[in-house]
């Protein structure tokens, strides 16, 4: 795989993995688009890594609020201490995801990849997240978010297994349906994002160990550090954003890219 193939998925898994528009389908689509063969799962775990620490990094505050909760797990009550608190809501949504994952690993995925499924998810599913943003009260913060806001969120994010549907745009547009504000919204989705990648790698990771390709060469290496550097910044543009704009953009975004790819798909029967 040559460097140029390497550092074009990383950017394109660092940028899309959490902005609202699908990094699974983007990277589905680059081997379609270019040509260029399936990176395999080494890569997949690497770009994992590098999604991970991003998140880690930019979120620091709320990581050492919830490792604080954890030394003092013996004082107080569950929901007592915030950082306890929001490790209970963090697992209350992934576990619906994690079920679903390891269903879809016994049963397969492929009829799922089609470029078909990633256009009709792509757009409807942008629509959707519109029509949250648009109509749905913009107040709430995670603070005051309960179990059965994170449990809806967390089945939410169940649909995110479909390519197309984005893993962060659909619990994005659950958390701003329930009326959270949309920085809010973002933080508590790429928050719930942590265990989730954890999850997806580990299972990537025993995969590797068991093909015997768990080798750590330079160009793992290298989609490490682009993965980690275009995260970062596509985390701390959107958090930005969102303090003073809507998810407008990503929906145009993912209309466009929705309709070309039903029109690719029917007109021209790919």
């Amino acid at each position: 795989m040559s460097d140029l193939q390497i550092a074009v998925l990383a950017l394109v898994q660092g940028i899309t993995e959490f902005l609202p528009i699908s990094s699974s389908a983007h990277l589905i689509l680059v081997p379609l688009v270019t040509g260029w063969p399936d990176q395999g799962l080494l890569v997949d775990v690497a770009v994992h890594v590098g999604s991970l620490g991003a998140v880690l990094l930019y979120f620091w505050r709320d990581l050492a609020t919830m490792l604080h909760g954890l030394v003092a797990w013996r004082s107080g009550g569950l929901l007592d201490q915030p950082g306890r608190r929001l490790i209970a809501l963090l697992v209350v949504g992934t576990i619906p995801v994690v079920i679903a994952g390891l269903a879809l690993k016994l049963f397969g995925t492929e009829e799922l990849r089609s470029a078909a499924v990633i256009g009709w998810a792509t757009l409807g599913f942008g629509l959707l997240l519109y029509a949250a943003d648009r109509f749905c009260p913009d107040e709430r913060e995670v603070q005051q978010m309960g179990f059965g806001g994170a449990l809806a969120i967390g089945l939410a994010q169940m649909l995110a297994l479909i390519p197309g549907t984005s893993r962060s745009g659909i619990t994005m547009t659950a958390a701003r349906g329930l009326g959270f504000r949309r920085e809010e919204a973002a933080r508590f989705s790429m928050l719930l994002s942590i265990p989730t990648i954890i999850a997806a790698g580990t299972l990537l990771t025993l995969d590797l160990i068991e093909l015997g390709q768990a080798d750590l060469r330079s160009d793992v290496l290298l989609a490490v550090a682009l993965t980690f550097l275009s995260a970062w910044l596509a985390i701390a543009l959107l958090m930005r954003w969102l303090q003073r704009a809507s998810f407008t953009p990503f929906v145009i975004y993912r209309c466009v890219l929705g309709v070309a790819l039903l029109v690719y798909v029917y007109a021209y029967g790919g």
